[in-house]
């Protein structure tokens, strides 16, 4: 899922704490010759509001048991990702569908500028200042996977020192 993602370091769930967030269910259809069948679909995002986070889809008959499935399906992609002081370490895009994201870091005390889909990644990340916009689709499963592709686009200080070859006094400097 996240092999085009060079640093992209995957996480194990056992011995993390995590959380989970509804990013939205919902109602499905089927029509057949005996008529409707309805079903359900649920998109959950799990982190443990520590750098690692993960989303996943569920989908069943019943509301509760499609949740009880993208949560299980959160825990089986789980990643690392870099935090530099309760925000993101560089402004960052990403896009997925025609979902269009924008992550940009912020002053301590800003808080959480996001709406809905992007709101309940970066929450669960960890990220208490930063600042976000939405452009293009508002659709949940393309938004989520949009915030995903732009957080997993993120490089820390120490990344960017080692993939230059330079020391980490030199990144910030030149």
């Amino acid at each position: 899922m996240y092999q085009k993602y060079k640093n992209a370091e995957l996480v194990k769930p056992s011995g993390l704490e995590l959380k989970d967030r509804l990013v939205g269910v919902q109602r499905v259809t089927k029509v057949t010759k005996g008529g409707r069948a309805f079903g359900f679909s649920a998109i959950v995002v799990v982190g443990d509001e520590n750098g690692v986070v993960g989303h996943g889809l569920g989908k069943s008959k019943e509301v509760a048991e499609a949740i009880a499935k993208a949560v299980e399906d959160a825990k089986k992609n789980l990643v690392r990702i870099p935090l530099h002081k309760g925000t993101l370490p560089h402004e960052q895009k990403g896009k997925y569908g025609g979902a269009r994201v924008l992550l940009m870091p912020a002053a301590t005390g800003t808080g959480v500028i996001a709406g809905g889909a992007i709101r309940a990644v970066l929450e669960a990340v960890g990220v208490h200042d930063v600042l976000s916009k939405n452009q293009g689709s508002s659709n949940p499963h393309n938004v989520v996977k949009a915030t995903f592709d732009a957080l997993l686009q993120l490089r820390s200080a120490q990344q960017v020192a080692s993939q230059r070859g330079i020391s980490l006094e030199k990144v910030f400097k030149g």
